[in-house]
């Protein structure tokens, strides 16, 4: 049975040492031994803590228990600088970013970068996600009452993500049917400095990285991810680590999605002082990849002992799991789903509920093996716990003869690529590209508009160039993705 937690709000999963400190004495204060992190980068706090009490912690939100309220900001913070990621999009960039959000959402917000694998990028209702060009993101909608994510017609200023946020939620009220309504709506309502699509998102496979350990951050400095497989990290640990933090001038601790968190910009010199701290209060920093990649239900005594169950068998059979990422869910049709294979729990018939009768499991993955497909294959259904780790190791394997092999969405860039050059018009000035096939929702030109019938009034979405500005060219269209 899980149990209801209250969640302080740590906008982009992203907070100082001495914020973190202060969230420790006072979690302290209230006679608690350990807190916990949550799966949007939020910090949980036991069920047994009045929330008034909870209010004495400076900053943060506090959301009660069984209570409605805000949600947490995710965002890919996390990532930069020590994973892959999109060059305009730096660490200092995130933080600007989420400084605009002055107030707290209510519906689930996601920032992240398409090029990195450990923040999930469609998990939200508002999922921002860098596009190559500085300061614009691609938007992804998916209301609560939605089946699947649209995407706006237009890449968003990241000066107007917050903007366009709360424009949103101020239209909850109506009947949004679609993201073009919405668009209209939006831009009805505020001034945005939106730019053209010129291309569609494209979303790079990564096999999930390892998140633990001291690692190296080019000559002069190192990362530490942190991972404790109860979720209950100690709280004289952490007001300790802070301190090193603060000694060591590093000015944020990030915390990830997979209940962890990583510390950045770790001095050389500094190096041994880490691990000496950490051999002190006896931290494991190398757990295995078998029992690291794993989303549960918080405070969920069930998913914990059988993700252990699970995990036990793979070490038993000396199975690699690398790259791969698992769920266990109990909500099977309110779940976002954001790994590899999905391990979910049948609920009860009604008409059963007085009787003892045995739990079945269904077993899912991901398209490819990548959660960012948003598509899930039923691989099997009405199983046994017994069976699962021998259905696990086949779907494992099923991976790994996968892996590096072309991607029917690879397949379909390369054939393109290779064969098809469209014609497109390209500002002069700031080099925005305007492309026949996807009109221009910033200025209510449809899709399939040839540039020959804009009207002379016609400037860039960008720049305000006009439209002479525009000169003819060839641009690599790649067809069939979404």
């Amino acid at each position: 049975m899980m149990k209801e937690l209250s969640r302080l709000i740590v906008k982009g999963g992203v907070l100082s040492p001495g914020e973190l400190k202060s969230i420790c004495l006072t979690a302290e204060g209230l006679g608690l031994d350990t807190i916990s992190f949550g799966s949007r980068q939020d910090i949980l706090i036991s069920e047994s803590v009045e929330t008034q009490k909870l209010e004495t912690i400076d900053k943060l939100q506090v959301v009660p228990a069984h209570g409605q309220g805000s949600v947490n900001i995710v965002s890919s913070y996390v990532s930069a600088g020590i994973f892959s990621s999109t060059s305009w999009l730096t660490g200092e960039k995130y933080l600007y970013v989420l400084e605009q959000f002055r107030t707290h959402p209510q519906l689930k917000v996601n920032i992240t970068d398409p090029k990195q694998r450990l923040v999930p990028l469609f998990t939200g209702h508002l999922n921002f996600i860098a596009s190559e060009h500085e300061d614009y993101w691609y938007l992804y909608v998916r209301l609560p009452e939605w089946d699947e994510a649209e995407v706006y017609p237009a890449l968003i200023y990241s000066w107007d993500m917050a903007k366009i946020q709360t424009t949103i939620e101020g239209l909850l009220q109506e009947e949004l049917e679609s993201v073009e309504m919405i668009f209209d709506l939006v831009s009805d309502a505020v001034d945005t400095n939106n730019r053209t699509i010129d291309k569609p998102l494209q979303v790079p496979f990564y096999p999930f990285p390892y998140y633990e350990g001291m690692n190296r951050i080019g000559n002069d400095k190192y990362w530490l991810g942190l991972y404790w497989r109860n979720n209950k990290y100690d709280l004289e640990f952490l007001k300790a680590m802070c301190d090193l933090c603060s000694d060591c001038k590093i000015g944020k601790i990030s915390i990830t999605p997979w209940k962890s968190f990583i510390v950045k910009d770790i001095p050389n010199e500094s190096k041994l002082i880490w691990e000496k701290f950490l051999g002190k209060f006896g931290i494991n920093v190398r757990h295995s990849m078998l029992e690291l990649n794993w989303h549960l239900p918080v405070a969920n005594e069930e998913a914990l002992k059988l993700k252990k169950y699970l995990v036990s068998n793979f070490d038993q059979n000396d199975i690699s799991t690398y790259g791969l990422t698992f769920a266990i869910t109990e909500n099977a049709k309110k779940a976002s789903y954001f790994t590899s294979i999905v391990i979910e729990k049948n609920e009860q018939p009604k008409a059963l509920s007085e009787f003892k009768i045995r739990e079945t499991y269904n077993l899912l993955y991901a398209k490819n093996f990548d959660p960012n497909t948003r598509e899930y294959i039923t691989h099997v259904q009405d199983i046994d716990q017994v069976e699962l780790p021998g259905l696990l190791m086949e779907l494992s394997q099923l991976y790994f003869e996968q892996l590096g092999t072309e991607r029917d969405e690879d397949k379909i860039v390369k054939s393109d690529s290779e064969s098809e050059d469209v014609e497109v018009y390209q500002c002069q000035d700031c080099l925005t590209i305007y492309n026949e096939v996807y009109g221009d929702a910033t200025q209510d030109i449809t899709p399939n508009t040839p540039f020959s019938e804009l009207p002379e009034t016609y400037v860039c979405s960008l720049c305000e160039a006009p439209k002479s500005q525009f000169i003819k060219t060839t641009h690599k269209q790649y067809v069939g993705q979404d």
